[in-house]
């Protein structure tokens, strides 16, 4: 599911499948979509189950600006689609196999599919299918198919349906109303549409560089996923359903590019396999944090025998021992958690995009363990992953200054990262810098686009500065408060155009 935003004028040269094939017969405006999607990820911000894991994330970053620079570069991401679109991706933390795109350019991706699929190609599969979604207008123009239905009815039954895989009452709750079973069917791509988001998704996989056999490996999973166990546990069946029509072409293609699989020896890619075992060990971690759930894992890890000192460690034990010393953690068993991912540094690493996770999770260890004496600085923080822990770890052993000059200069380039926003509040808070705190947090609500929150905290900070109470601020006060008037007013702004739109939209 998904949308986008047509490009106004079309390339000087245009690409094969650079223009929907099935014609733009898209009548709800970009801003309209956007508007739509936004309202939509603000819910989905504000459910439990909703994961912002900066490790996840960077994994997820790297396989997903990849293909949004080929799709710039095929002109399928004209500029002002990716201008006005949100182009997030959005972890779920949830067992099924599922991703979902929103009107937009919201990305959702469950845990489960993160910890089912081999390799990272399988994983830029989905993720490049469901981008083409976006940038064909898929949801836009099922939508104007039945242009007498409501947007927001709309943006109800995308949030019912992504409640049903795990609580069929919520999901009930968000679809009820007479007219659901004709926006449910009016959401289900045709299969017309499934084979453009697989044509092109499929091109766009390949000039990112990823591996082609991805996309037909995925798709034998699901073909026997469908065949075999299509209890719940695979939403996106449903939602992308298989056809042997489909199946062929992307086999047809493999074929005539004359694709081979990539050899067993390579060293790129036997390093890939390697980090994507260990970012889907620690997937399947966070999506069931439940005891009975951590300790197969933990078992499974014990298992595993200490690496031969001259062998690297195979894809399948940095993945048990990855899980199992993440989960020894979350059981507060430190101690085992150290002997575990001992095992996985002791192993030689190929590179560095393999042994920086290991320091990560080492970190990590110690932090869940309030080992603050001797916490250690990472060599490398050029990472959002790395930076985080590193700011956490300043924050454990009371190195606050440190910790707000970091994430001072990511908020800078990434003002719309919410964690670090959250971060940051907490170290100016130990500083005693009450007044940057307070903007920090909002900050962090406006990130999530939940504005009232947002400016109730903007007129906290007000208040502080009306009484005369800046919070350690000292000669930067008037700085610091001519930014919150400011960012004050925006919010307020906002909030009243919001206001007067949906007023317009029903």
């Amino acid at each position: 599911m998904s949308a986008g935003l047509a490009r106004a004028q079309p390339a000087p040269v245009q690409p094969s499948g650079a223009l929907p094939a099935l014609g733009d017969t898209s009548e709800l405006s970009a801003g309209a979509e956007r508007r739509l999607g936004d309202r939509i990820a603000s819910s989905i911000y504000r459910d439990p189950d909703y994961l912002d894991d900066p490790v996840l994330g960077d994994y997820l970053q790297g396989i997903w600006q990849p293909l949004m620079k080929a799709a710039r570069a095929r002109g399928e991401l004209g500029p002002e689609l990716e201008e006005r679109f949100a182009w997030e991706v959005m972890q779920i933390r949830d067992r099924s196999i599922n991703a979902f795109a929103l009107p937009g350019g919201y990305l959702g991706v469950h845990l489960g599919l993160i910890g089912a699929v081999a390799t990272r190609d399988e994983l830029a599969s989905v993720m490049a299918h469901e981008l083409t979604h976006v940038t064909q207008r898929h949801i836009s123009r099922l939508m104007s198919k039945q242009s007498q239905q409501m947007p927001w009815l709309i943006g109800a039954m995308i949030l019912g349906a992504l409640a049903a895989s795990k609580n069929p009452d919520a999901a009930n709750a968000a679809i009820a109303g007479g007219q659901a079973v004709a926006v449910q069917n009016q959401l289900n791509f045709s299969r017309d549409m499934e084979r453009e988001a697989d044509r092109i998704g499929f091109s766009v996989m390949a000039d990112a560089g990823f591996d082609k056999q991805g996309f037909a490996s995925m798709f034998e999973k699901l073909q026997q996923a469908s065949r075999l166990n299509d209890n719940g546990s695979f939403p996106y069946l449903r939602s992308h359903p298989l056809t042997t029509e489909r199946i062929a072409e992307v086999k047809g293609r493999l074929q005539l590019d004359g694709v081979t699989a990539s050899p067993a020896g390579n060293t790129d890619a036997g390093n890939a396999r390697v980090l994507h075992a260990m970012m889907a060990a620690r997937a399947r971690v966070l999506a069931d944090p439940g005891v009975d759930g951590l300790r197969p894992l933990v078992a499974d890890a014990q298992r595993v025998s200490q690496p031969a000192a001259a062998a690297a460690v195979t894809v399948r034990d940095a993945g048990a021992l990855y899980a199992g010393a993440l989960a020894a953690s979350r059981l507060r068993d430190h101690a085992l958690a150290r002997s575990l991912v001992g095992k996985l540094k002791s192993a030689p690493t190929p590179s560095s995009a393999v042994a920086e996770p290991v320091e990560w999770l080492a970190l990590e260890i110690e932090l869940a363990a309030g080992n603050t004496a001797s916490l250690p600085k990472l060599g490398n923080t050029r990472s959002w992953a790395a930076l985080w822990l590193q700011a956490r770890a300043d924050l454990a052993a009371g190195r606050a200054q440190d910790a707000s000059g970091a994430l001072q200069g990511w908020v800078t380039t990434h003002p719309k990262d919410a964690v670090a926003w959250q971060l940051l509040a907490t170290a100016y808070g130990q500083q005693g810098l009450t007044l940057r705190a307070i903007r920090a947090d909002a900050e962090s609500r406006v990130a999530q686009l939940d504005y009232p929150a947002a400016r109730d905290r903007f007129k906290a900070a007000q208040d502080v500065i009306r009484s005369g109470r800046e919070g350690g601020v000292g000669t930067n006060s008037y700085i610091d408060a001519s930014i919150i008037d400011t960012r004050a007013r925006e919010i307020d702004q906002l909030l009243r155009e919001q206001a007067l739109q949906e007023k317009l939209d029903r």
